[in-house]
């Protein structure tokens, strides 16, 4: 009756450990794209952003919306990062 519960929680234990490394995995692929975009944004002298056109200060606001986009993705990927370091936590 012993063995049956030790080979239960042996395998659990394994499980929880794909689990962890896949999040794990995931935390450094999120981490990654978050600061391409964080990179991307446009600062006060437009840094890497305006190699993309989204800056577009001469041309009548043509980069507001991939802006706001981008700061949309931004905060999605963030809230994504986060939430990950919580199920990080709790496995």
């Amino acid at each position: 009756m012993r063995s049956r519960s030790c080979a239960r929680s042996t395998r659990s234990i394994a499980k929880l450990a794909r689990v962890h490394a896949f999040l794990s995995a995931l935390q450094v692929f999120i981490a990654i794209i978050l600061i391409a975009l964080i990179l991307m944004h446009s600062g006060k002298d437009a840094g890497l952003s305006g190699a993309f056109g989204v800056g577009g200060g001469s041309q009548l606001g043509s980069g507001s919306l991939v802006e706001r986009n981008l700061n949309r993705w931004t905060v999605f990927f963030a809230i994504i990062f986060i939430a990950n370091i919580f199920l990080l936590l709790k496995t």
